[in-house]
């Protein structure tokens, strides 16, 4: 990573900056791979998941990795946050998870940024971007593309995206995800039993 990338996502992250994080979902990932190597194909997509499992408990977590879509992201300029349970895990969560959901601004800048990346990871079925929410598929990866039009309980999640946490991948891109106390608010927001449990783990390693 140049000077002038590293500077701008230094200074877009506002100093938060954690080194160790991605190592931690490199490590994430590894797991789900062992847990789910000898489980048999369901059918069921990660937009199936229950509110009290999640996604892990879907063909989403069969081959999950995120990384490839997560370094198209940074290649293509794209200042998507990674929310959901991999932002949870690269703030320590120990949940396993099977999607990547990413929240993003919405712009027309933007949305030719996550056309590029999603072209560059495989996907053959653009979803259209002017919806707050659509679902993707990529090679390794699949989950929802929000903008903060999504209703999000009672939370304004528009502020998420100018606060992120930050870390850098050993193979030499950024990822940007929520912050710890905003994830924790998008949580409890969403108030499903999952969300619940997660926000409590959350509050745990904050304290």
């Amino acid at each position: 990573m140049d000077e002038r990338t590293q500077g701008r996502m230094n200074e877009q992250s506002g100093g938060r900056m954690d080194e160790t994080a991605a190592v931690r979902l490199r490590q994430a990932v590894r797991r789900i791979a062992d847990r789910t190597r000898d489980r048999a194909a369901t059918g069921l997509g990660p937009e199936e998941a229950d509110e009290v499992t999640g996604t892990f408990g879907t063909d989403g977590a069969l081959g999950f990795d995120p990384f490839p879509f997560l370094r198209a992201l940074h290649e293509a300029g794209s200042r998507a946050v990674v929310v959901g349970q991999v932002a949870g895990i690269l703030h320590g969560s120990t949940e396993p998870t099977g999607d990547l959901d990413l929240l993003w601004d919405g712009t027309p800048e933007q949305a030719d940024a996550l056309r590029r990346a999603l072209i560059a990871s495989g996907c053959t079925d653009l979803p259209a971007l002017d919806r707050p929410q659509v679902l993707y598929r990529v090679t390794g990866a699949s989950g929802d593309l929000c903008t903060p039009a999504l209703p999000w309980g009672v939370m304004d999640v528009t502020p998420c995206l100018d606060r992120p946490a930050v870390t850098y991948d050993p193979a030499g891109f950024a990822i940007l995800y929520a912050g710890l106390d905003d994830l924790i608010r998008m949580r409890r927001a969403l108030g499903r039993p999952k969300d619940q449990r997660r926000a409590a783990e959350l509050e745990g390693l904050r304290a």
